[in-house]
């Protein structure tokens, strides 16, 4: 009997055995499949290594469920702002500028980027702390909550830098201050005069206002700006329901005047100055005169045309404008000047010729055509004496006695001339106006640099 019992259990515990075998086995392999699972997943996310760390929870994103638990963002509604219904909320704006990036005459705008910081006060964001100490956060947080909706006026283009992750930054601190610090660059409007241009001042200004709300107040906190002069609140309304406060940051730009004087002034001097070469040149050397005045006439076109094409187009005149229109008259005077010689000595020349005062041989149009050097076929030889008739003869009238005395040895004798006489003599001797050119033109020129500099600088 108990041999029979013995053999019973044995058959029991035979036929047990494989069945929690067979369970073990669908355990361990239902554990495999997940591992392999899990070790799938990591490949697609890390490129194939299997980092068994990323079974863990996020960090950040429960970093992120606690601090919005912490200021209790699902309590409030954060589509209105602070106090809705009450007084105005003070906004505290600071504006630092990092840097100029451009100005442009052409399309009178300037592009700056700038750290543009807002700081209010919410009480809805107000959390316990125990060592007082702030909390930031990045642009995620910045979605979930009331922030200013201040935007620029006359803003042509801006954008947040993106570079790596957006440049923004919230702080909170645990009585509701939140400082809202942001990185843009933008391109504004600046209404510019260009009457003194290029010695001028512009002043651009970079205008503040909210979108939707007009009972926000504008206050500046801190401004650490190079060329920054003045902050203006000022209420202001356009189309617009209601007041809105503006807050208006002037920027004083003043113009370098090197640049101008290297690439516009100073070849402008040089062109008007290689024009009075011409005076020193011989009067019959006409191509060395005239090649010398069309290269200076068109050289001062091409200036004022350069400067023209970097300028926008207006309906007044620039102080460089009358600099450059008043060189070029200078620089086309002095080809006037040789074409006024040119013609008052061939008409000297043909009235000799028909006085008898050049010999019959005597070509007037080879003569104007003298390019200063010598030629074999020119007659230089001195005039024949003409001969003396009775109609050149002239009768000396004998002076009347006068009681004045006789003049001494070293004074002078002045005879007054009209204004006309002056002019036909000079005409009469047209190489005196070359003499005189030299010393008229010079003078002018620096009479009205002194002019212009002491106006406009």
């Amino acid at each position: 009997m108990n041999f029979a019992l013995s053999v019973l259990r044995l058959m029991c515990l035979a036929w047990l055995v494989p069945v929690v075998l067979l369970k073990g086995s669908n355990t361990q392999n239902q554990r495999r499949h997940k591992d392999v699972y899990l070790g799938e997943n990591t490949r697609h996310k890390h490129g194939g290594r299997i980092d068994f760390k990323t079974k863990k929870s996020d960090s950040t994103k429960s970093l992120l469920i606690k601090s919005e638990q912490l200021l209790r963002i699902e309590d409030h509604d954060f589509a209105m702002r602070p106090g809705f219904g009450g007084s105005a909320i003070p906004v505290g704006i600071d504006v630092q500028v990092e840097s100029i990036d451009s100005i442009s005459e052409v399309n009178m705008d300037f592009t700056m980027t700038l750290y543009l910081r807002h700081y209010w006060q919410d009480d809805r964001l107000a959390f316990p702390s125990s060592n007082n100490k702030s909390r930031t956060f990045d642009a995620r947080l910045v979605k979930k909550i009331w922030v200013p909706d201040v935007f620029f006026v006359h803003s042509k283009r801006s954008f947040i830098h993106d570079t790596t992750m957006e440049n923004i930054m919230l702080r909170v601190y645990p009585d509701g201050n939140i400082l809202y610090s942001v990185r843009i660059t933008v391109t504004a409007l600046c209404s510019m005069g260009f009457s003194r241009f290029p010695l001028d001042t512009q002043n651009c200004s970079l205008e503040l206002e909210s979108c939707e709300y007009d009972r926000l107040r504008f206050n500046i906190v801190l401004s650490l700006i190079i060329v920054f002069i003045s902050v203006v609140n000022v209420p202001y309304s356009l189309f617009l329901s209601g007041w809105y406060n503006r807050l208006y940051i002037n920027f004083i730009l003043r113009r370098h005047i090197f640049f101008f004087m290297l690439q516009t002034y100073f070849p402008t001097m040089l062109m008007v100055m290689l024009s009075w070469v011409s005076f020193w040149i011989d009067r019959r050397a006409v191509p060395a005169r005239v090649s010398l005045g069309i290269t200076t006439v068109l050289t001062m076109s091409t200036i004022i045309t350069g400067v023209s094409a970097s300028m926008p187009q207006v309906s007044y005149v620039k102080a460089v404008d009358i600099y450059l229109w008043a060189s070029f008259l200078f620089v086309f005077l002095s080809v006037i000047e040789y074409a006024a010689v040119n013609y008052f000595t061939t008409v000297e020349e043909m009235k000799k010729l028909q006085k008898g005062k050049l010999p019959v041989s005597y070509d007037a149009t080879q003569a104007m055509a003298y390019d200063g050097c010598f030629h074999d076929d020119i007659d230089v030889s001195p005039f024949p004496e003409l001969p003396t008739t009775p109609s050149t003869t002239r009768t000396i009238p004998p002076r009347a006695s006068s009681t004045e005395p006789p003049p001494t040895e070293g004074t002078r004798l002045w005879r007054k001339r009209s204004v006309g006489k002056n002019i036909r003599f000079i005409m009469s001797n047209s190489y005196m106006i070359d003499s005189y050119s030299r010393i008229i033109f010079p003078l002018a020129y620096l009479l009205f640099n002194i002019i212009y500099w002491c106006i406009y600088s």
